[in-house]
């Protein structure tokens, strides 16, 4: 965490910040004559980083260095007490900005410049200790003249001091009714951000370092794209998503007259360097933006492959932005690969994966740190578990035939009911996945039963699982911890029946929620998990 800074000019404080800067400021100059007795501050030179114990000597030194001859200006200006003031504070503002006074330069007769550039500037302070024209003619009227010169010193600098508090204080009101108003306009005008952070998250190395190197899940787009060359030659194929731009260099190899790589995510930049690095560069053209508002070089494509998959499937939303490039862009007759997605849900009862992560809390090196559970069974956790952690065979709930379904179709309730196998302690959890098939035509039909993992198709489809006892992928699981209270024992032949809802979250539509609600025996339960 940094360090808090001081408050700026044009941060937004209140009225109530005001006073206490006004009070701070009055106490700070009320002090400053008797302030450091014996710890005089060094006089800054106008020009240049130079100091000197007096201000005479700056002002000598500005004559001889920097042509700056400071009592012929004032008297050429002809410049009161105050604006003198403001012509060393203007000066002091030039100089820090790199630019240089001219004496036809009337910039510094705003009072703004009242505000001191430098804390206790020494010059600020001697000003009015400037030797005049006019000597006393005898040491009594020398004396007086002096007194009086004093008195109105004191009276010119309390009301120097309540005219920078004054402009100091409109100045902060101003620029904060200025960044209220400007933020109240904003809040008005510019619709919720949810896609930023998305974006911006894919921009980096290491997220496509973990996919790439996900083999189940990079394999099988390679091996269906170079094992059906013929789908691919010769044909238009838009990428939803690139990232790094591997899925298009597959088809480009594969033998596509022409492909479309899209993507909102500063990897496009990577992407493009890698088609180019690859030799592709003549088939393979990249388009940084989302697909929903680049516009494409040709009117229609024969192919969209996507890899838009998030964890549970639909998290990140990202499914929506490729049905709309199917809608908009996809031939009649086009195929999406994948072109099928199912998910499924089981029942869970894993009493090694509940002590390590959830009753670890219970005794830590001799210490009880239970607090650390709250709210643990409330967000969806992603890990991957073992086939022996499942109490029930898993059920497909839902079927996902991209070239059909519709946006509407991604908020749903479905029901389901799954059988346990035998006698369990306890109900600990549900478990969703999702299987991805990618068929040669959309015409062919997937089985409601099938399940990737023994999915065979003569006709060059590839299919593969996300579920417990596979090989691990970066999707891994969506572990859905029961509430203690609703996790009861369960008899082997028991069948749990229920419903699970999917939704996107109101507070940010690329997020996740999962509710589900179940009966066994005993009164129906209902639980709702979150996937931040």
């Amino acid at each position: 965490m940094s360090q808090p800074t001081p408050p700026r000019p044009d941060d937004d404080l209140s009225n109530s910040d005001v006073a206490t800067i006004d009070s701070e400021s009055s106490q700070g100059y009320e002090d400053a004559p008797n302030a450091d007795i014996g710890e005089e501050t060094p006089a800054v030179c106008l020009f240049c980083a130079s100091t000197f114990p007096t201000t005479c000597e700056v002002f000598s030194h500005c004559a001889e260095n920097h042509s700056f001859n400071w009592k012929e200006i004032v008297r050429t200006l002809g410049l009161d007490f105050y604006s003198r003031i403001k012509l060393i504070n203007y000066i002091r503002t030039l100089t820090s900005a790199g630019k240089t006074f001219d004496i036809g330069d009337r910039g510094f007769e705003d009072d703004k410049f009242l505000q001191p550039v430098l804390e206790e500037d020494p010059i600020l302070f001697s000003l009015d200790d400037e030797e005049t024209d006019e000597v006393p003619e005898t040491a009594d009227e020398r004396v007086k003249d002096l007194e009086a010169r004093l008195r109105d010193l004191g009276l010119q600098f309390q009301e120097y001091k309540a005219a920078v508090c004054e402009s100091f204080a409109k100045n902060l009101e101003e620029k904060s009714a200025s960044v209220e108003a400007k933020g109240g306009d904003e809040k008005k005008e510019e619709p919720r951000d949810d896609d930023s952070h998305y974006f911006n998250s894919y921009a980096g190395n290491d997220i496509h370092e973990i996919m790439l190197k996900d083999t189940v899940r990079t394999d099988a787009y390679r091996d269906f794209i170079y094992e059906n060359k013929d789908l691919f030659k010769d044909k238009v194929v838009l990428d939803v998503g690139c990232g790094t731009g591997v899925l298009s260099m597959f088809c480009a190899k594969a033998g596509a007259k022409k492909v479309i790589s899209v993507d909102n995510s500063a990897i496009i930049d990577k992407a493009r360097a890698n088609i180019f690095e690859n030799g592709f560069d003549g088939v393979v053209t990249c388009l940084h933006g989302k697909i929903e508002e680049v516009s494409l070089p040709v009117k229609q494509v024969d192919i969209i492959v996507s890899e838009w998959m998030g964890y549970c499937l639909l998290y990140e939303a990202m499914l929506d932005s490729v049905l709309y490039a199917r809608d908009r862009y996809l031939a009649p007759d086009g195929l999406m690969v994948p072109s099928e997605c199912k998910i499924l849900i089981a029942a869970v009862h894993d009493p090694d994966y509940m002590n390590d992560n959830i009753n670890f809390w219970n005794h830590i090196y001799g210490f009880s740190m239970t607090v650390m559970k709250e709210k643990i069974r409330e967000d969806v956790t992603i890990t991957h578990l073992k086939a022996s952690s499942l109490a029930s065979e898993p059920v497909a709930f839902c079927h996902l035939p991209l070239h059909t379904v519709k946006t509407s179709d991604l908020v749903f309730t479905k029901p389901f009911e799954v059988k346990i196998k035998e006698d369990v302690d306890s109900l600990d959890a549900f478990v969703v996945y999702f299987d991805n098939f990618f068929a040669t035509s959309r015409e062919q039909v997937i089985a409601k039963d099938a399940r990737a993992e023994s999915w065979k198709d003569t006709k060059g489809g590839v299919s593969f699982t996300t579920g417990p006892g596979g090989k691990e992928t970066h999707w891994r699981q969506g572990l859905l911890l029961v509430e203690e209270g609703k996790n009861t024992p369960l008899k082997g032949g028991q069948v749990i029946k229920g419903d699970i809802t999917y939704r996107k979250r109101k507070e940010n539509s690329r997020e996740l929620e999962i509710e589900v609600s179940w009966k066994g025996v005993g009164d129906v339960n209902k639980q709702l998990w979150i996937m931040r």
